[in-house]
């Protein structure tokens, strides 16, 4: 069983930065890490996955070169960096986990509650 609790989203203007936190329970180093968002009236997306180690990393089109992926197992903690954030950004971010990084993608094993992003024009 893994837990996953978000952090770090908040208000912020066009243009600016937020990084977002998953700190994990249990072994999260066994699992592949992914975050997803939703936003008012639409479906939740996929925005970024990355694998048990860090080697290999996935992105949506829509966050390609404005959002990073990480992840320290040491610290059981993944994150995402979102740089030159656009109203479109805002939505509910989610962590969740999974066995690969496609998987994770696909049909995620674990999920957090969420933490809202909104960003202001």
């Amino acid at each position: 069983q893994v837990q996953l609790v978000e952090s770090g989203g908040g208000l912020v203007q066009a243009g600016g930065s937020l990084r977002l936190s998953c700190a994990a329970s249990g072994r999260t180093f066994s699992y592949a890490m992914g975050w997803f968002r939703q936003a008012p009236g639409k479906e939740r997306e996929s925005v970024a996955a990355i694998s048990r180690f860090g080697g290999s990393t996935y992105y949506a089109d829509s966050v390609k070169g404005r959002f990073t992926i990480s992840r320290d197992n040491a610290k059981n903690t993944v994150y995402l960096q979102m740089n030159s954030l656009e109203p479109e950004d805002t939505a509910v971010y989610y962590c969740a986990a999974g066995s690969t990084t496609t998987s994770v993608i696909q049909t995620p094993m674990y999920w957090g509650q969420g933490t809202p992003v909104t960003v202001s024009s």
